[in-house]
């Protein structure tokens, strides 16, 4: 397997330098969320969905430490695959930290636990502290929405995980930002349990992206084939790719699987033909046959 493909080399570094600058932010927006978040289970959930913001960014970072690594003796096939753990870990992570606030704010309700908020001197006189949590939320959404944007082309060049999961995350915590307002503004309309309800339909949306998220890593682990970005159906690039290996061969089998970003094909039968370097025998987009690291070929007796 290639260890890191020339065609993607600059991607890679915008990638890594947008994952740095959304740990900056975040690291700026879980500060501003915790000061501000008093006793408000909607702006707890939403100060913990920003913390969770930092893991995709950062196992990204420590994956692509490890992805350009050379082979070694004890990891002769090289680390393409840390890309694959690190998306595990993510979603892990999602789901559980979501499961948590699902059960956190439901108890609440359950309880019908009357959240206060109060009012508070600020540069002079009292000032309900609502506004300071809604200025918080207000802030907490821009840098996300920005990055995020920027992230998504970038993951499809890439087929990077990962990447499409924060960039997914971050275009989405808006939602985070409204639901927690709405929360806000319905504890000062006298609706106790407007905060608890909305902290709840954050941690639901937490989860759903875990879920989504684990079922497509679990896939790539087991050898599953390649997966569409962000969703569980075989790409239409593996099935075009093990069609045209098909031919070229004339093999009896084409078995495609995952190893982070990159695809690896066995072929069963048949005759290998004259041009044998594997991108070469990608038979979609060229801009990513970068994709095709390898393929092994078993062929028939005649």
């Amino acid at each position: 397997m290639k260890h890191v493909p020339q065609a993607i080399e600059a991607d890679l570094k915008h990638a890594r330098a947008l994952e740095l600058w959304t740990l900056f932010w975040q690291l700026s927006i879980v500060a501003v969320m915790f000061f501000a978040m008093g006793s408000s289970q909607a702006m707890k959930s939403a100060w913990v969905e920003d913390v969770l913001g930092m893991v995709p960014a950062t196992v990204f970072l420590v994956a692509l430490h490890f992805e350009q690594k050379a082979p070694t003796e004890k990891f002769p096939f090289g680390f393409a695959r840390v890309n694959s753990l690190a998306f595990l870990i993510a979603s892990a992570a999602l789901i559980f930290m979501g499961l948590y606030l699902i059960y956190d704010g439901g108890m609440k309700l359950v309880r019908m636990e009357h959240p206060t908020i109060g009012a508070a001197p600020l540069l002079g006189p009292d000032v309900w502290m609502g506004w300071v949590m809604l200025a918080a939320l207000a802030y907490s959404t821009v840098p996300p929405i920005i990055l995020g944007r920027l992230k998504q082309p970038v993951a499809k060049r890439l087929q990077d995980k990962v990447l499409h999961t924060d960039a997914l995350m971050q275009k989405a915590d808006w939602m985070t930002g409204v639901a927690g307002g709405v929360g806000i503004l319905g504890v000062g309309f006298g609706w106790w349990w407007a905060d608890s309800a909305a902290a709840v339909l954050i941690a639901v949306d937490i989860v759903n992206d875990g879920r989504r998220a684990l079922t497509i890593a679990t896939a790539e682990l087991i050898d599953g084939a390649p997966r569409e970005l962000g969703r569980n159906a075989v790409a239409d690039e593996a099935r075009s790719l093990r069609q045209g290996l098909q031919s070229k061969f004339g093999a009896d089998r084409v078995r495609l699987r995952e190893s982070g970003r990159f695809i690896l094909a066995e072929v069963d039968g048949g005759k290998p033909p004259a041009q044998s370097d594997p991108e070469a025998l990608w038979s979609g987009d060229q801009e990513r046959r970068w994709r095709l690291a390898d393929v092994t070929a078993t062929v028939a007796r005649r």
